[in-house]
């Protein structure tokens, strides 16, 4: 039993690392959902969309945070707001 609680132990922290979404918040406030961890190169930000796809790269001057999606400023735009009465 201790020989097999090692190895799965290992293989559920490998496997949980890989599979974190990052949300890129940019400097107008669009959010943009990532598939995997953007890599800064050459003054952009390339990463994979949210299906695994190449994404388009971003400027790295339009990005305000890059946070994991657990981390993440909430987005003040989806906070309930109340409708007036009449």
């Amino acid at each position: 039993m201790k020989k097999l609680l090692f190895p799965t132990i290992a293989a559920l922290l490998i496997l949980t690392g890989c599979a974190q979404h990052y949300v890129l918040t940019l400097s107008d406030g669009e959010r943009i959902r990532t598939g995997s961890k953007p890599r800064l190169e050459r003054g952009f930000y390339y990463f994979k969309d949210a299906s695994g796809h190449d994404a388009r790269p971003v400027f790295a001057g339009r990005v305000r945070e890059v946070a994991p999606a657990s981390m993440a400023t909430p987005d003040p735009t989806s906070a309930f707001r109340s409708v007036p009465s009449k």
